[in-house]
């Protein structure tokens, strides 16, 4: 796990998000009585700069790493790249391209230089790309053994290449995933809620506009999920947090790093959900965009 320098981190906490595109976008959460919501700068951004693929620079890289949290390189067909993603005209852009052994696929990933912890509230603005590619705003512990999904989706309608009963993808388009995971990793388990609710359904596809996408982290038993400023789904208690006793009586009590990226899901790949050559040489006319991501936490008056 990355740790940054003591003046490093100085320098962090000192650059403040100047513009914050997000200050007539109202925290829908209460932070308690007697207590106000803070701006935590570290890991706030509202991407106001150039930060180009190859060379991000300073003000990219003193709160992100152009990389995962660690030296994993992306589940199934994914190989994420550091020049998959780049800051552009005010969003944090990713794209996507073929790999060199013809079937995997180049994608990009962020990750925070800083990790944040409940009570916190975090969002997002962003777009969903038009691709049957994966693409989040998550949230996973150091380990791995923890973590909060406060955005994922698929965007594309159709995927062209996969097998008939599975080319119409509307089911996905319509439909945006927000969840948590317990895992233990040896020997492997993962769980999940698995309910409806976790698929907030919306009559038009979730790629069309630019959508805010936040999670109230109140303490390691309890998660509100919120899309443009509304309360769409809250879990809460042991029983939903962790059925299963995963983290001995901890829930969702770790550290986690935040990470934005675009991904090629196994599950999906297996049955042909896999974007084909000329999907790909169309990603960056309706890309995985990302206006800014703002963490508060809360403290007193």
């Amino acid at each position: 796990m990355k740790r940054l320098p003591l003046l490093t981190v100085l320098a962090v906490l000192t650059f403040p998000a100047t513009a914050q595109d997000w200050k007539d976008v109202p925290i829908p959460v209460d932070p308690g009585e007697g207590m106000v919501w803070e701006l935590q700068e570290n890991v706030s951004d509202d991407f106001n700069y150039d930060a180009p693929a190859d060379n991000k620079g300073p003000k990219f890289t003193q709160r992100w790493d152009d990389w995962y949290h660690n030296q994993w390189t992306g589940p199934g067909l994914t190989l994420w790249q550091r020049d998959h993603v780049e800051v552009k005209d005010g969003m944090l852009t990713f794209s996507a391209s073929r790999a060199k052994d013809g079937k995997s696929v180049h994608l990009g990933c962020v990750s925070s230089n800083e990790q944040v912890i409940y009570p916190l509230y975090i969002e997002g603005r962003a777009r969903v790309h038009d691709s049957v590619l994966a693409c989040a705003l998550w949230l996973l512990s150091a380990d791995d053994t923890r973590e909060i999904d406060f955005m994922e989706a698929y965007g594309a309608d159709t995927a062209s290449g996969a097998k008939k009963d599975k080319r119409d993808q509307t089911w996905f388009s319509h439909r945006m995933h927000v969840s948590h995971h317990m895992f233990i990793r040896q020997p492997f388990q993962d769980y999940q809620p698995k309910d409806a609710g976790s698929w907030i359904y919306k009559d038009t596809p979730w790629r069309e506009e630019f959508h805010t996408y936040g999670v109230y982290w109140r303490d390691p038993w309890h998660l509100e999920y919120y899309i443009d400023g509304e309360l769409v789904r809250t879990v809460s208690g042991p029983d939903i947090i962790d059925p299963h006793g995963y983290t001995n009586g901890g829930g969702l009590n770790l550290p986690m790093d935040i990470i934005i990226d675009n991904e090629d899901h196994d599950w999906r790949s297996n049955n042909g959900v896999t974007p084909t050559d000329k999907e790909l040489a169309k990603y960056d006319d309706h890309p995985f965009q990302v206006d800014w991501i703002r963490a508060y936490k809360p403290v007193k008056k």
